[in-house]
């Protein structure tokens, strides 16, 4: 979705609330658009997390929907009445009434699809869901072209869009260009909690481990020694970054079921990364995680 400007935005789209304006702010302003209540404190921690991201999805909305925000500390009249038992916790109002709600500090994806079921946004969530759907597909079939267009399509909609930002960077990453998909997942947050923001970075943070020895070689000194734990951890980081996770896993697995505590447990935290990489859900993760915990508890 294009972004408004917010210069053209109404003065009154966020404001700061009460329960003295409750009734004009919230109840009356509903019945000519939605309106979003946001009850919250300012020694509330997710709220402050919350706040910025809320006010950024009602601005890029453009005017369909408004926010009130309500210190229930100064205002806890109507946070009473509406049952508000922990916060943040935030109320659509639709024509003087209460139509939905969620609590706590949702990711910015999920609170855009909340004002989208209050302003009809779903066609664009519709068309964004089909185009990463249609990248997801290409991805898997190599064809790159058609991922990176898909996945470009998504970014032209919502630019902030952090599973199109994933996206296009392994699609850089299938095609060797490592410096180019470290500056695309850049444009994703720090501390994003998307799956495949994660995983991307996981698999870059594998390519710079990598080691400067040839897999044959690493290969040769661990049969010439299998307790070279060094030696085995070094050909898992080799294996990793070649694109041989569950090689990577096996090598690492045997590390930790002949010393769990090396090197401060190196080899367990190396398996978390080479999880992570490869995606929680797949086979590598889900084999490896079940192996680990058989080593770990047997």
């Amino acid at each position: 979705m294009s972004f408004a400007d917010p210069t053209a935005l109404p003065k009154d789209l966020i404001k700061d609330g009460s329960d003295a304006g409750f009734m004009t702010d919230v109840v009356a302003a509903s019945k000519s658009q939605p309106v979003l209540v946001d009850f919250w404190a300012p020694w509330c921690g997710p709220c402050r997390t919350l706040t910025p991201m809320i006010e950024k999805a009602v601005r890029a909305a453009g005017g369909a929907v408004k926010l009130v925000k309500i210190d229930i500390d100064k205002d806890p009249a109507y946070a009473g009445q509406l049952q508000v038992q922990s916060i943040p916790t935030v109320y659509a109002f639709v024509n003087g009434q209460p139509v939905d709600r969620f609590q706590g500090a949702l990711p910015e994806s999920q609170i855009k699809a909340f004002i989208d079921r209050l302003t009809g946004g779903e066609s664009a969530n519709s068309d964004i869901e089909q185009l990463m759907s249609l990248g997801e597909e290409s991805l898997s079939l190599n064809d790159l072209g058609g991922a990176a267009q898909a996945f470009a399509q998504v970014m032209t909609l919502e630019p902030a869009h952090e599973g199109a930002i994933a996206g296009m960077a392994r699609v850089y990453l299938a095609d060797g260009d490592v410096d180019q998909a470290r500056q695309t997942i850049a444009m994703a947050p720090q501390g994003s909690k998307d799956a495949t923001v994660q995983s991307v970075r996981a698999q870059l943070a594998l390519l710079s481990a990598a080691p400067t020895g040839a897999d044959d070689e690493l290969k040769a000194k661990v049969a010439a020694d299998p307790s070279d734990h060094q030696a085995r951890y070094d050909l898992s980081l080799a294996q990793a970054a070649s694109g041989d996770l569950k090689g990577a896993v096996d090598s690492l697995l045997t590390i930790v079921a002949a010393d769990r505590e090396w090197n401060d447990q190196a080899a367990r935290k190396q398996l978390l990364v080479v999880f992570e990489a490869a995606g929680a859900g797949s086979d590598v993760a889900r084999d490896g995680r079940r192996r680990l915990s058989s080593i770990l508890f047997a």
